[in-house]
């Protein structure tokens, strides 16, 4: 039996289910997930394996119209993550109508000159004659080779689009390890991990002013606990009171549930230190943009 490897890439709006799709696909948290828009800020490489394929995916941020350094970063990465790869999946989300953001994701590949899978996500909210009347707009559409039905967040149509893939992929050797399942390190994950949590706790336009700088993560001799410090960057004064809540109860909060998860993932217990600092305009600052990661 001949073996098949490959890159593929997922684009898709902000907030359309990216994230959900590649961690139901990998079957472990690798992207951070939240129900606000741009939770997705790196691109995210995650490894799938079984007996004759191993997909490499490339998770994106959202392609969106940016307002800051930090939104142009984004779109770029995103843009890019589509040249070279072996397929491209478009996720668009269950409207039947096709609005701005979702015609210039459609112009976008087109120009790009590359096909597309494209994965229309939460079918499961739709009957069956309304899936089939956006089915049959998609289906036309020259750069669309095939159209997938999915529930990213139920996992219906996940192996359906995995054969899809599993078409247009060539034969080739395994890239990674097949116990590999993505090339973040454990301090960026730690670091999203606790970014998720403070979009989960925090309201309005002050989580996309939010950064997660981790300053130190050390296991400690004995092997069974992690002292990791890490300050919460935000842009305002008045964002930092927000962060740290009430006799610093919201604070309190990010912090515990952030560990607990952290200790899931390390599988280990960890002992968490959190500041919150002010970096006014920091999404314009491509110093301070580098220095947290957000460089090419």
């Amino acid at each position: 039996m001949s073996f098949k490897s490959g890159f593929v890439t997922i684009i898709g709006r902000p907030n359309v289910g990216k994230s959900t799709l590649l961690n139901r696909i990998i079957g472990e948290k690798i992207a951070i997930m939240s129900d606000k828009p741009q939770t997705t800020r790196h691109k995210i490489t995650a490894m799938y394996n079984d007996a004759s394929t191993q997909i490499i995916f490339v998770d994106t941020p959202g392609i969106h119209r940016p307002k800051s350094k930090l939104g142009d970063y984004m779109v770029t990465s995103a843009k890019n993550a589509v040249k070279d790869v072996d397929v491209v999946i478009l996720m668009m989300d269950h409207s039947l109508k096709i609005g701005p953001g979702d015609q210039y994701l459609l112009d976008f590949v087109k120009e790009a000159g590359v096909q597309v899978i494209l994965a229309i996500n939460k079918v499961d909210l739709l009957k069956p004659e309304a899936y089939k009347q956006i089915y049959d707009v998609y289906e036309k559409m020259p750069f669309v080779k095939e159209v997938v039905g999915l529930s990213a967040t139920l996992g219906h149509g996940v192996k359906e689009l995995i054969d899809a893939i599993k078409k247009e992929l060539p034969e080739g050797p395994a890239y990674y390890s097949d116990d590999t399942l993505t090339d973040q390190t454990e301090r960026t994950i730690v670091g999203e991990i606790i970014r998720e949590k403070i979009l989960m706790y925090i309201q309005d336009e002050i989580p996309h002013g939010v950064a997660v700088e981790v300053q130190s993560m050390k296991l400690r001799p004995d092997e069974t606990l992690y002292d990791i410090e890490a300050n919460i960057i935000c842009e305002k004064k008045s964002h930092k009171g927000i962060i740290i809540g009430k006799e610093g109860r919201k604070l309190k909060g990010i912090g515990k549930s952030a560990r607990q998860d952290i200790e899931k993932f390390l599988d280990k217990k960890v002992n968490l230190q959190l500041w919150v600092k002010i970096r006014e305009g920091w999404r314009d600052n491509q110093n301070l943009l580098n220095s947290l990661g957000y460089k090419d």
